[in-house]
């Protein structure tokens, strides 16, 4: 004996069904959704604050010469960051250049390899003591290995103390996405006559491929920011970078310290402008990481 809906008993469960959306449960939970909402916009007041302020104190300063011209001295007019915005590119590709492989290798060793052992165990702590360390300490760490060794403030310096900073960000984000690949795709490639060196580059790796480039992109934004360590390290020049990593370098997060307190108001005016800048040079980061990361199916 087969039941049939009724037409009738449709709209009578319809009804019902509209009005159990009126009960006291439907009302709690549309109240704590917007409550979740407006809990959200506070949070995220501090943030558009900034950037408000950051425009409108920033755009202003916006021009080609600010990007192409070198930083001005005290009680001078016009003037650019073009030499700190380059210098900031400088010291980041050699932290990048030191740190990547490091944090990367340490990461696959960390994920395949060492599993539960003692040196795994050692390597994955000391990632996250770095992790929270302040970011002065490596300035320092720099300035005794390296500024002393050479006698002189220097990009490379520079790089080693952001370098120190990156490793342990790329190594463990680099680790948990390595983590995260399904085991029966590595059993499977095993299964075909894989060794497990083919395995981890043919399949562990482009599978995580995403989540190695969020470390990454996350590594830079931070050691654009740095300031402290660059103190200690590649300093500060009024001029040009011209290839030589021996020595100081501009870069935008030391011009903003030095600049934010300057009694010039041209000096003050080109800090908010770096600011801006800097800021917007760490989104493209983010914006370039969740672009690059996408899924294909996302597309």
């Amino acid at each position: 004996m087969s039941s049939q809906i009724s037409p009738e008993s449709w709209q009578a469960d319809a009804n019902s069904l509209d009005y159990s959306l009126r009960n006291r449960r439907t009302l709690l939970d549309r109240a704590l959704t917007v409550t979740a909402v407006l809990l959200s916009l506070v949070a995220m007041f501090p943030l558009l604050s900034v950037l408000y302020m950051l425009i409108s104190k920033g755009a202003a300063s916006l021009s080609l010469e600010l990007f192409t011209e070198l930083t001005p001295g005290g009680g001078m007019e016009g003037g650019g960051i073009g030499n700190a915005i380059l210098g900031t590119v400088v010291v980041v590709a050699v932290a990048a250049t030191l740190s990547l492989p490091l944090g990367f290798l340490a990461a696959v060793y960390l994920a395949e390899y060492g599993g539960d052992s003692k040196l795994a165990s050692g390597v994955r702590f000391a990632g996250k003591v770095l992790t929270g360390m302040p970011s002065i300490l490596a300035g320092v760490f720099a300035y005794a290995m390296v500024v002393v060794a050479t006698g002189s403030f220097s990009a490379f310096a520079g790089g080693v103390a952001m370098g120190i900073l990156m490793v342990p960000i790329v190594m463990l984000t680099a680790e948990e996405a390595l983590r995260m690949v399904p085991s029966k795709m590595k059993m499977a490639a095993l299964g075909m006559g894989t060794t497990r060196t083919q395995m981890v580059i043919h399949i562990v790796i482009p599978t995580a491929m995403p989540g190695i480039l969020t470390g990454v992109m996350l590594a830079l934004a931070r050691a654009m920011g740095e300031t402290a360590p660059l103190l200690f390290t590649a300093l500060f020049s009024d001029y040009w970078f011209e290839g030589e990593l021996g020595k100081p370098i501009a870069s935008l997060a030391v011009l903003i310290y030095n600049f934010s307190g300057s009694p010039f108001e041209n000096q003050v005016a080109l800090a908010w402008a770096a600011s801006l800048v800097l800021v917007c040079l760490v989104l493209v980061l983010n914006i370039g990481a969740q672009l690059l990361t996408r899924r294909p199916e996302e597309h």
